[in-house]
């Protein structure tokens, strides 16, 4: 499989129209555990991002450059503490491809597991904290693991996804241990957390525009 910037670039834009979608959903869930603000903060990072998908980006051919702006774009546009997690997700996985014009499936591994890794030792949260992570990790140690088997990006994407899926879910039977919602002690159980949820959307958008992609071109 061959991936390139702008791959990227469509992937994002993608996600940024699937954010606003999401927007309303996400803001439910954070009703119950937060400010009620998460889907309105993710959509105004992703907006951001649009914009700058659209001039500056429009032509970027480099795809660690892209990975780059489009993190310190969501950081600058987002003030809240995700702003910083996601930059340093894509400023990874920015990293992990740097001087890499097309990118193969090991090279996608790579790209995911620091884009995962980054935003836990920024973070620093731990799975069990009902956060983020609890989506990312599981994602990032079934993406590894499935990857050394087959070697097959799609086959060991696909697998992690589905860990994360069940990374997600079970934040709803957590107490929270992060954050403003770690206020609401055992409260907080029974309730999706809202970064789970989100991250897992950004993972499992990926998943899809790779199929769909793969499909086009068989």
């Amino acid at each position: 499989m061959e991936f390139t910037a702008k791959d990227f670039r469509d992937y994002f834009k993608v996600i940024v129209d699937m954010i606003e979608e999401q927007k309303d959903y996400l803001c439910e869930l954070d009703r119950k555990l937060g400010d009620g603000d998460h889907g309105v903060t993710m959509s105004i990072g992703w907006q951001a991002i649009g914009k700058k998908l659209d001039n500056e980006l429009a032509d970027e051919e480099d795809s660690a450059k892209l990975n780059i702006t489009v993190g310190k774009t969501f950081l600058s546009a987002v003030g809240s503490s995700v702003g910083p997690l996601y930059a340093t997700g894509f400023m990874r996985g920015a990293k992990a491809i740097k001087n890499k014009p097309v990118l193969h499936d090991s090279d996608l591994k790579d790209y995911w597991v620091a884009f995962g890794n980054g935003i836990q030792e920024r973070g620093q949260a731990e799975v069990g904290d009902k956060t983020m992570i609890d989506t990312l990790i599981p994602f990032v140690d079934g993406l590894e693991k499935s990857f050394s088997e087959s070697q097959n990006f799609l086959d060991a994407f696909n697998k992690a996804v589905v860990a994360g899926e069940k990374g997600m879910k079970s934040t709803k039977d957590i107490i929270s241990k992060r954050g403003r919602s770690s206020r609401l002690g055992e409260r907080s159980v029974g309730a999706q957390d809202p970064g789970a949820t989100s991250a897992y959307l950004i993972i499992s958008t990926f998943l899809e525009f790779v199929e769909q992609r793969i499909e086009k071109v068989s």
